[in-house]
């Protein structure tokens, strides 16, 4: 019986590293995409985000797609966003809920979204510029910076930091 399930799918291999498949099934998406959207804009608004801006955070749906989606969440309607789309909203509540953690109020949380920061992955820009660029890669690197903060990483550069050079090739060996 189990060589039959291991060759009914030889693909899917469990373990704890391996995510579930039915986690991206279309019936669960339904039910994340509601509430998962209402949350997007109450954040998006307290932050003071811009239509363009939301709409990069999401990926860039069309506007008419964006606003079926707002307008089927508000009225508590089913809708179904896509993988791509839940995964943005789920880094932007972690984002949310790190700033919440490591910040001492609201106005402290969106001060540090807006403001500035040495932290090489921020290169002197806001945070808030990568999490507006349009890429889920820059919503993933400030959830992270901030989820190592939370684990006790420093926020800024400190005095260690403060002569760094990037490595170059030459300081790259191989034994």
């Amino acid at each position: 019986m189990a060589r039959k399930a291991a060759q009914a799918s030889p693909s899917i291999v469990a373990g704890p590293h391996i995510l579930e498949p039915s986690r991206f099934a279309p019936p669960n998406r339904r039910r994340l995409s509601g509430p998962g959207l209402r949350t997007f804009l109450a954040i998006t608004d307290l932050w003071g985000l811009t239509e363009s801006e939301r709409l990069l955070v999401l990926g860039l749906p069309s506007r008419s797609a964006y606003y079926g989606w707002v307008r089927a969440a508000r009225e508590h309607r089913e809708f179904t966003l896509d993988v791509d789309v839940l995964t943005r909203i789920s880094a932007l509540l972690g984002i949310h809920q790190a700033l919440g953690v490591l910040q001492a109020n609201e106005p402290a949380a969106i001060a540090w979204l807006r403001t500035p920061h040495r932290a090489l992955p921020f290169g002197g820009q806001p945070p808030l510029a990568l999490v507006t660029s349009g890429t889920q890669d820059g919503l993933m690197v400030v959830r992270r910076f901030l989820d190592a903060a939370r684990g006790g990483f420093y926020m800024a550069p400190n005095e260690i930091d403060r002569d760094f050079e990037p490595y170059t090739d030459a300081d790259v060996v191989f034994a």
